[in-house]
């Protein structure tokens, strides 16, 4: 049994973070789920409403022999927009805000010294946020592997196939 490591990361939509970060090498396992707010129990409408100040977050569960915390946060940042707050492609909405929920002082550590390697490559200020892991909210089961069971789906050819494309074209190094 290998030993897994767990990244929390919130970059808009969970349905288009899911769907890039399940195709790396060493990921086992990403659930869409909930995180960074106040509620115990929240739901997708209640997350959606903006009532209960969660942010759509993904657990990843990796092999770190496989690939790194480190990548993991590169491919964060490149993969979403961390420069806008509140906001990601037509998501809008403090549930799409860009946040790391770090587990541990190492995962800090990584997640800063990423964050100010990305600033070189953006024009604006980077916004994510990066803060301690509290709690994380599984959610409904009908988003899990949404991308997968839907890639017809309008949404998902316009706005989730271009980040898998361009996680194919750039990142080919990680992909499975």
């Amino acid at each position: 049994m290998r030993d897994l490591e767990l990244a929390t990361f919130a970059g808009g939509c969970f349905w288009c973070t899911e769907a890039v970060f399940k195709r790396l090498n060493g990921v086992e396992k990403v659930i869409p789920g909930y995180s960074g707010g106040d509620s115990k129990s929240p739901t997708y409408e209640e997350v959606s409403l903006g009532e209960t100040n969660h942010a759509e977050t993904i657990q990843i569960s990796f092999d770190p022999k496989s690939i790194s915390y480190t990548d993991l946060v590169y491919i964060f940042f490149r993969t979403h927009d961390p420069t806008t707050k509140d906001k990601q492609g037509p998501d809008s909405g403090s549930q799409y805000r860009s946040v790391i929920f770090y587990h541990s002082k190492y995962q800090q550590r990584q997640a800063e010294k990423e964050k100010a390697k990305a600033q070189n490559i953006y024009h604006f200020p980077i916004v994510t946020e990066i803060i301690p892991f509290e709690s994380f909210y599984k959610a409904e089961e009908y988003h899990l592997d949404y991308y997968a069971k839907n890639p017809n789906k309008l949404y998902c050819r316009l706005v989730i196939d271009p980040k898998i494309k361009k996680l194919s074209e750039k990142f080919s190094n990680f992909v499975k």
